[in-house]
């Protein structure tokens, strides 16, 4: 069973297309690396597979668990490490932290001990199948980004799944066992980039990006 499968995945906001008929699927202990530039379609991605959209079509199962339909039961087996850390607005901070602590399951002294924690280790205290992160390594020292990808080699290594949404190549390249090129809310291509260094993905990506942006200019000119 995949830890995580899409198929036909698709939202719009509006006139804009986030996500077309997105269909991937990643294996029980892979990296899968996300890669794709701002508004690619990443981060209304994860989500979607962690239960806070709602696409207008296809579906989505994380842990064979539908996040749409059953979100509270998909959060027991998924995590998130989001762009930002600032809770939903409808929720004050300690509501955050409490639904959070219900949902993974923990003793009401536990909770207490979280609430009063850096509000990022909450993330990773409950025995996770996987994480979603939809993090901006720019934004961190270089001596935080290496412990950043240690903790991903480390969590993977123990068996466990990571969806990293990333649009740092070298990263992708050095921690990531599958890579799925983004752009436009379509899945472009993906590859295993065992081997290739920051250098020989950039390419890939490059070219990948370079060939649907120039598929729709021609769409353009051809309804035009």
């Amino acid at each position: 069973m995949s830890a995580i499968q899409t198929r036909a995945l698709s939202k719009r906001y509006g006139d804009v297309v986030a996500l077309d008929s997105l269909s991937l699927a990643v294996g029980d202990g892979e990296c899968y690396g996300f890669l794709g530039p701002n508004g690619a379609g990443k981060s209304t991605t994860i989500n979607i597979l962690t239960g806070q959209l709602v696409p207008d079509d296809g579906e989505a199962r994380v842990a064979g668990v539908d996040p749409v339909e059953t979100p509270v039961e998909a959060r027991r087996h998924v995590g998130i490490l989001p762009e930002s850390g600032r809770p939903p607005s409808f929720l004050t901070v300690r509501e955050y932290f409490e639904f959070a602590a219900a949902t993974r399951e923990f003793d009401p002294a536990t909770a207490a001990d979280r609430v009063e924690a850096w509000a990022e280790r909450l993330e990773f205290a409950h025995k996770l199948d996987t994480l979603c992160t939809d993090l901006s390594q720019g934004d961190l020292d270089p001596i935080m980004q290496e412990r950043v990808k240690e903790f991903f080699e480390t969590y993977r290594a123990a068996g466990n799944t990571l969806f990293l949404s990333t649009h740092f190549v070298e990263t992708a390249a050095e921690v990531c066992t599958q890579v799925g090129i983004i752009n436009r809310g379509r899945l472009l291509e993906e590859l295993r980039p065992r081997g290739m260094d920051g250098d020989a993905l950039l390419d890939r990506f490059f070219a990948s990006v370079d060939e649907d942006v120039a598929e729709a200019t021609l769409a353009r000119s051809s309804t035009g």
